[in-house]
């Protein structure tokens, strides 16, 4: 069993796709998988969430979600203007144990960044691997980041903040590589795994998510590593969009 947390360096950057992405390959080797998230904000009850969507995308997958808070805020935020109970780190990390020991995976998508406050005592989505690990269960994290000016930095700073909490980044995958990628975007599939210290791992096209089911999963495969279930080739995309165009980044644009 294994247990994936799933974050990003902001909002609204494609972590529900990855997740998807990986949940919709595991699905399709056999494997049994979970999703959870812990906390989801700006839906009312009864509304499509985060999980829903991975299943629509990926398959079958054992569906959970701990709270729900109406205004599209942090969940901290969300939760104490609602009037409702915060989740705690270690509340998700109970749940995500509870799922492993049913399954060979277990997705856990968080909200906004890495260090998006949950409760009024600080606990984030960084809290979860310690607790989990408290619980002799295994696990990673994969960092979802945007592909285009201003990544660098927010990556750089993310990756950074689990290397000091000691946590074991298994890699980047970029959730929304643009049709038309411009110079900055490009010469970031090489300086993108240099700031982090850790492989890129894929780059799912922008709007995957409007596909059905399998065309979803012949793009998750194509657009996602070999480590994530897929076919994708770091070197093979590096290359179709850097040397096609006989261009160097070495002296692209700063300030990425």
């Amino acid at each position: 069993m294994r247990v994936l947390i799933v974050t990003g360096t902001g909002t609204e950057i494609g972590k529900t796709v990855v997740t998807a992405a990986v949940a919709a390959l595991a699905v399709a080797s056999g494997r049994r998988v979970a999703v959870l998230k812990p906390a989801q904000t700006g839906l009312a009850p009864g509304e499509p969430c985060d999980v829903d969507e991975v299943a629509r995308l990926a398959g079958p997958v054992t569906r959970s979600e701990l709270a729900r808070y109406p205004e599209p805020l942090a969940p901290a935020t969300a939760a104490r203007r609602s009037g409702l109970a915060p989740v705690r780190p270690r509340r998700a990390a109970e749940e995500a144990a509870r799922l492993a020991d049913g399954h060979d995976l277990v997705l856990v998508e968080g909200a906004g960044g890495l260090l998006v406050r949950y409760d009024p005592d600080g606990g984030t989505i960084a809290d979860v691997p310690a607790a989990l690990r408290g619980l002799g269960v295994d696990v990673s994290v994969l960092l979802v980041t945007t592909a285009g000016l201003g990544t660098l930095n927010t990556t750089a700073l993310t990756a950074e903040a689990l290397r000091t909490r000691g946590l074991p980044l298994d890699g980047l995958v970029i959730g929304s590589w643009p049709t038309a990628p411009d110079l900055a975007t490009r010469c970031n599939l090489t300086d993108l795994p240099a700031v982090a210290n850790a492989p890129l791992l894929g780059a799912l096209p922008e709007r995957s998510a409007k596909h059905d089911r399998e065309a979803f999963l012949s793009t998750a495969r194509a657009c996602l590593a070999p480590e994530l279930g897929g076919t994708w080739s770091h070197p093979e995309f590096l290359a179709r969009h850097l040397l096609v165009r006989r261009e160097s980044c070495g002296q692209a644009a700063t300030g990425r």
